[in-house]
């Protein structure tokens, strides 16, 4: 592993490790997450799946708008390797989706179509409970090496421990609370990202880069934010022109 690679690891785990003690947004941890996958694994791109307390899949965070769009048609359709990983427990791996055209039809087209042309996906668990599947997609076909799928399933348990604050519960219906928080912070920071998509006239993924540049330069939580601007607490103008007159700086890959 080369010294800037393990930096960008070690940042990776850190930022993971202080969601266990600060207060911290659930939506934007597992943003910050898909984010991480992409830049650190052998993929391009990567998106999270979690239950809700009816074992229904939900799509919450995506590194890009295009992932999000093929996670939502997995539920839609009721296929693709991140419901057979959620449902079976177990990782998921193709290295060529053209050979995976039978068994999910519809995902396979889809994600050709997209510019995917391998996947593998993670379950997310927390001991006996799996709360939802992580997926990795590359645009080669290939497999994805030891290390790599080492890396991408500790950050996911990781995050799965951080979801639900405490490493201690053991309680099924408090599990489910949490997980039930993120789903709705989800909803919220959508309707956010589609209001100020429209008023500003952007794509999703920038207007999901306003909103977190705005939350993160005024130490606020990304979800409460996004409820303001919902709720019109927050004028959508205020958050456009905060990024017009704020000083550039080195950003990260932006997720949504």
């Amino acid at each position: 592993m080369s010294a800037e690679r393990e930096r960008q690891v070690t940042r990776a785990f850190v930022s993971l490790a202080n969601s266990l003690v600060d207060r911290f947004d659930v939506v934007d941890l597992l943003d910050g997450l898909t984010a991480d996958c992409a830049r650190l694994l052998d993929v391009d791109s990567a998106g999270l799946l979690l239950a809700d307390p009816y074992g229904t899949l939900h799509m919450v965070a995506a590194s890009s708008e295009r992932t999000r769009n093929l996670e939502l048609l997995q539920l839609q359709r009721d296929q693709g390797p991140c419901l057979d990983c959620y449902r079976g427990g177990a990782p998921v791996s193709v290295a060529d989706l053209s050979t995976a055209t039978a068994r999910w039809p519809r995902f396979v087209a889809a994600a050709t179509q997209a510019g995917f042309a391998s996947v593998h996906a993670l379950p997310m668990r927390l001991r006996d409970t799996v709360l939802g599947a992580l997926g990795l997609f590359g645009t080669q076909v290939g497999t994805l090496n030891d290390d790599d799928l080492s890396l991408g399933q500790a950050l996911a348990h990781v995050a799965s421990v951080a979801i639900v604050q405490d490493k201690a519960v053991t309680d099924q219906a408090a599990i489910n609370e949490q997980l039930k928080g993120a789903l709705s912070s989800r909803v919220v920071l959508e309707q956010a990202k589609g209001f100020l998509a429209q008023r500003g006239g952007l794509e999703m993924d920038e207007a999901f880069g306003r909103l977190r540049t705005y939350a993160r330069d005024h130490n606020l939580r990304l979800t409460d934010v996004a409820r303001a601007i919902v709720a019109r607490e927050i004028p959508a103008q205020l958050l456009l022109d905060h990024a017009a007159t704020r000083p550039s700086r080195p950003r990260r890959p932006t997720p949504s």
